[in-house]
Order: C-alpha cells, then sequence, then structure tokens
C-alpha cells in the first residue's frame, strides 16, 4: 500500500496504490474513484468478518457504522480518498503502538492495523469535545485527516493544546483539563475556556481550524429552508 497526497494542505485527497491482491481498509463513503477491477467488500469489521459491537462502538465516536475493504486484481490499482472536511491528511506508519485519534479523523489503514473505541472519561465532557475517541493500534500505515492544516507538536514535558484542535495524539501522553489564562474570567473573556494540557513524552497532531467553531459561526448565516 502507497499512499500519495494530493492538493494538500486545505483540499487534500489520498491517492492509495496497491499491489496485486494487495488489500486495505477505509471509512464508509470516503471513496472518489477507484481502478475498474478494484473489488470491495463490506463489514462492520475486519475484511471477511463482522462485529455488531465494534461497529457501534465507532458510531459513538462519530466513525460510520460499516468499513470498506479494497482488494486490487492481478495486475494492481488505485483508490482515491476524500473526507467531509476540506482540510489535510497524514500517513503515519504504527510499529506496535497505538494512537488516540479523534472522532471523524480515521480514513485508511493496512490489514494489520486494528480501529477500536476509546473512552476519554468525563473531562472530555466537560471540555466541550466528544468524550469517544478511536485507538488505532497494530503494525502498518493509517491515515488521519483534520479540518484545515495538519502539523504535529512534539511534547517533552507538557503542552497546551486546545481542544478543539487535536487531531491525534501518542498514548503514551496522559492529558488533563485546565484553564487556558490565569484565571477563570480571563480564559472566558478570551475565548479559550478550557485546554487540554498534554504531560509526558509524545506527538500531538493539530489542527489549524476548529469543527465546532467554524460550525457556530456559519450556522447563523444558514438560511432556513
Amino acid at each position: 500500500m502507497q499512499v500519495e497526497f494530493l492538493h494538500g494542505p486545505g483540499n487534500t485527497a489520498a491517492k492509495v496504490t496497491l499491489a496485486g491482491g494487495e488489500h486495505f481498509t477505509a471509512e464508509g463513503g470516503s471513496m472518489i474513484a477507484m481502478s475498474g477491477d478494484m473489488q470491495i467488500e463490506t463489514t462492520t469489521h475486519k475484511k471477511g468478518s463482522g462485529g455488531l459491537l465494534k461497529a457501534a462502538k465507532r458510531m459513538l465516536s462519530g466513525e460510520s457504522f460499516f468499513l470498506n475493504h479494497y482488494t486490487a486484481g492481478s495486475s494492481g490499482g488505485e483508490v482515491f480518498l476524500a473526507t467531509a472536511l476540506a482540510g489535510d491528511m497524514l500517513e503515519y506508519n504504527l510499529n506496535n503502538e497505538t494512537l488516540i485519534v479523534q472522532s471523524g479523523s480515521y480514513v485508511a489503514s493496512e490489514p494489520n492495523v486494528n480501529i477500536d473505541f476509546g473512552w476519554q472519561g468525563f473531562k472530555s465532557f466537560l471540555s466541550g469535545e466528544k468524550a469517544f475517541w478511536l485507538k488505532i493500534s497494530g503494525q502498518g500505515k493509517v491515515v488521519v485527516n483534520s479540518f484545515g492544516a495538519i502539523y504535529p507538536i512534539q511534547v517533552a514535558g507538557s503542552h497546551i493544546v486546545d481542544t478543539g484542535h487535536i487531531v491525534a495524539f501518542s498514548e503514551t501522553l496522559d492529558f488533563k483539563l485546565s484553564k487556558a489564562g490565569k484565571s477563570w474570567l480571563s480564559s472566558i473573556l478570551g475565548g479559550e475556556g478550557l485546554v487540554c494540557r498534554f504531560e509526558g513524552q509524545g506527538t500531538v497532531w493539530c489542527q489549524s481550524h476548529n469543527a465546532s467553531s467554524f460550525g457556530q459561526t456559519l450556522g447563523p448565516k444558514l438560511r432556513p429552508r
């Protein structure tokens, strides 16, 4: 599985190239186009098997109930993938480790990558974000997307990130909520409110735009039907 990103970082699409007989998994509804002899199998979990509980858990974290598994013909092929919100994509090569990924950011992965449900606790509810995340683990390539540009922040000690700008982070990191300013009043008036303080050694991937803030700005301007 070879991944090439096109038209980034503002409107990134992923071109996935497969050798003959090779296959990979992608989020349902993400396909733009594909080779004519590409085969698709749709399941609720792994290729060749279901898993209603795992699918239901993915739905709680904002992902699709179904996953599509693409298998190339004998001469190989390609699949083009995109996401609902305009932004960037990242390819990460898992090496028997785990990434915590925000709701809606999973795009695709190789067969030995596991996608599971993650519970980040009531602190996520309090931050205004979803409490359910994805735990993506195993070995192989995984593709995630962001709203706007995506960039890594290396944490060695502690780092503060606005909750709405988190795409993914290393499982080696712990996080807790804290106020953005010196006082609650300054945090609220400054428009930041609660932020996440990451501690430990690892990486946090951030996105340049905040989907919730974008929705709050755009919503009042939409004309009713």
